[in-house]
């Protein structure tokens, strides 16, 4: 069976002051470094086979991304569609906030300028469905919590709820099989 392996970034400085950091490029924190490079030591020592690292643009998924290919020697190639959704007038707000909360429910709010979950999934799944056609090849994405969702609900029903409160920690490994 095919594997796809997923990460979020490691900690940002607004992932520590609880902000939504949505597609503004945050750079990691001391700590964000060293979880990436962790987490590539890691891969290396479970002896996880992976043919290329495809990372977001976002410098927070890029740095991660880099940290764990020069740990495991495995290439890496920017992917534009795994940039993180862009959040409108709720970036830089709190994440926890109770009306970015009940917004997330909403798939097609573009929150004020930002963009709609559902423009979010056609752009990612795309993605998904193209390396899916690629049975022979195991694939590392590194991006960010909102695309852990569209991901997560790509191989996993989910209710509005349950995909709205979806989320990974930084650096924490998710696999899935086709």
């Amino acid at each position: 069976m095919a594997h796809l392996y997923f990460t979020r970034h490691g900690q940002t400085i607004w992932n520590v002051e609880n902000k939504i950091c949505g597609a503004t490029d945050i750079a990691l924190t001391p700590l964000g470094h060293q979880q990436a490079i962790a987490l590539g030591k890691e891969i290396q020592k479970q002896g996880i086979c992976i043919d290329e690292i495809l990372y977001s643009p976002l410098s927070r998924a890029a740095e991660t991304a880099r940290h764990i290919s020069e740990e495991t020697k495995v290439p890496m190639r920017e992917e534009i569609r795994l940039k993180e959704q862009n959040f409108g007038k709720y970036e830089a707000t709190p994440r926890d906030g109770k009306e970015f909360k009940k917004a997330k429910e909403n798939f097609v709010n573009s929150f004020d300028g930002g963009e709609t979950m559902l423009q979010l999934a056609a752009r990612v799944y795309n993605l998904l469905d193209e390396i899916k056609e690629e049975p022979d090849k195991t694939y590392l994405l590194v991006a960010h919590n909102g695309i852990s969702r569209i991901i997560q609900s790509y191989f996993y029903d989910m209710t509005n709820e349950e995909f709205a409160a979806f989320g990974i920690k930084n650096c924490e490994i998710r696999e899935y099989e086709w």
